[in-house]
C-alpha cells in the first residue's frame, strides 16, 4: 500500500496501517525530537507522545502533506515538553549514552586522521551546545530549516507560524548561532571564520 491508502486505512480503524505509517517516519520524528530537545530520552518521549496524538487526531487530517502534519505535531510535542521543563525544571540522574560504531562495522568510513576526527567531534558537539542555547522558538526554527532542510512553506505548515515570523526567527537564530561558533572558530572552515576588525 502507498501512504494514501495507508492514511486511509488507519482512519477506518486499521492498526496495523498506523503502524507501517510510523514505521515510515519514526526516524525523521526522532531526529527533528532530538535536535530539537537535545538529549535522545526526551526525544523519544516527545517522539512517542507524538504518535500517540497523531492516531487520536488523525480523523482530523484532512489531505494535506502528512509528512508536514506529522512534523507541526512532532514540534508541538517538544514544544510541550520545553514548556513542561520551564515549570518544573529537573536534573537528569542518567548519563546520556552515545550509540558507537565498531570499527569493524560495515557502515564505519575509512579510518580518519585522529586529529581530524577529534576536531571534527569538538566542532560537532559546539555546534549543538549553541543549537542548545538558542530560545526555544528559534531553535525549533533552525532546526527544521538548517539541520532537516524543510523549505519556508514546509516549516509553515509544521509550525503554524507565518512565513515572515519563521524568517525573521531564523534570521536571528543564525546570528546567535555565528556569534556562539565565533567562540570556537578554530574549529571552522575557514570559509566560516569572521575575520577580526
Amino acid at each position: 500500500m502507498d501512504e494514501h491508502d495507508l492514511i486511509r486505512a488507519a482512519k477506518r480503524g486499521d492498526v496495523e496501517s498506523f503502524n507501517s505509517l510510523v514505521l515510515l517516519y519514526q526516524d525523521l520524528a526522532f531526529t527533528v525530537a532530538y535536535r530539537i530537545m537535545s538529549e535522545s530520552d526526551a526525544a523519544a518521549d516527545a517522539t512517542q507522545e507524538a504518535f500517540i496524538s497523531a492516531f487520536r487526531k488523525l480523523h482530523q487530517f484532512r489531505g494535506e502533506r502528512f509528512k508536514s502534519w506529522l512534523m507541526r505535531i512532532v514540534t508541538n510535542a517538544c514544544y510541550d515538553e520545553l514548556r513542561r521543563r520551564q515549570r518544573r525544571p529537573a536534573s537528569s540522574l542518567e548519563a546520556l549514552h552515545e550509540v558507537t560504531v565498531q570499527p569493524n562495522s560495515p557502515l564505519c568510513d575509512p579510518p580518519e586522521n585522529p586529529e581530524h576526527a577529534t576536531q571534527r567531534s569538538e566542532l560537532n558537539t559546539a555546534i549543538q551546545d549553541c543549537i542548545r542555547a538558542l530560545p526555544d522558538d528559534q531553535r525549533v526554527i533552525e532546526v527544521l530549516a538548517d539541520v532537516e532542510g524543510y523549505a519556508y512553506q514546509e516549516i509553515v505548515e509544521i509550525t503554524g507560524i507565518p512565513l515572515g515570523t519563521v524568517k525573521s526567527r531564523l534570521s536571528r537564530a543564525r546570528g546567535r548561532l555565528r556569534d556562539c561558533l565565533q567562540a570556537v572558530r578554530e574549529l571552522l572552515p575557514i570559509e566560516y571564520r569572521l575575520m577580526d576588525k
